[in-house]
């Protein structure tokens, strides 16, 4: 009876050690193969969500399109005729170059218009001190390259004004300036002519939705298809 015993308790012994193995060999492992999962399965919520939150970025709110409209029923329709007269009358204009800047946001291309206007202040500038502050932001903003907004401009206009950036004059971007001024004049000026925003001002009224910026939605389904694979995980 004593060997039965003792042999049922040794038995029960090795079983508990079996399992007790088996945890340490099996179980980190399903342990760590559930964690990967669910970082996996965070990382593409993630991703998601911040696809989500550029596409809203990018949409033109309602409110905002309401308020657009708004601002541009104050412009007469003479007056935005004027515009179509001479790119230098649109500028001239502070609801023109408002009207225009928009339009090169939906072309992407508004660094062209923010370039000509940092150069249109900087020609301001009276005391030396400000002057160099100045041509220092424009040319780190929109001249060197890599730059955050950078123009397109040939060597050589760059090369002249990198040479003479540490003692700027007042036509310091002078050539530059002129360079995007004629950019936009030829090309940007007569596609605006043609656009929406011009012509629902001097049609008086709007001539279809828009649909500005939408493309970023074009990404999230393939992202979302991704999550919803494991969704089993972090539900």
């Amino acid at each position: 009876m004593k060997t039965s015993l003792v042999l049922l308790s040794q038995l029960n012994m090795c079983e508990s050690k079996e399992r007790t193995f088996f945890k340490l060999i099996h179980g980190p492992g399903r342990e760590e193969a559930t964690k990967e999962a669910k970082t996996r399965a965070k990382e593409k919520r993630s991703r998601l969500s911040l696809l989500m939150q550029k596409a809203e970025f990018h949409e033109e709110p309602h409110s905002l399109r309401s308020g657009l409209l708004a601002r541009e029923s104050r412009v007469s329709r003479e007056e935005a005729v004027k515009w179509g007269e001479s790119f230098d009358k649109l500028l001239s204009h502070r609801d023109g170059l408002d009207a225009f800047t928009r339009f090169l946001k939906t072309e992407f291309s508004e660094e062209n218009i923010e370039f000509w206007k940092a150069c249109e202040d900087f020609k301001k500038s009276k005391e030396p001190q400000q002057l160099k502050l100045k041509a220092k932001e424009i040319y780190e903003k929109f001249i060197q390259n890599d730059a955050p907004q950078e123009v397109n401009l040939d060597f050589h206009t760059k090369e002249v004004i990198t040479r003479s950036i540490t003692q700027p004059t007042l036509q310091s971007f002078d050539a530059a300036e002129n360079r995007v001024y004629q950019l936009m004049e030829q090309d940007s000026y007569t596609r605006f002519l043609k656009s929406d925003i011009y012509l629902e001002l001097i049609e008086g009224k709007p001539r279809r939705p828009t649909n500005l910026r939408r493309r970023s939605r074009s990404f999230t389904y393939n992202e979302f298809q991704d999550v919803k694979s494991d969704v089993a995980i972090w539900l």
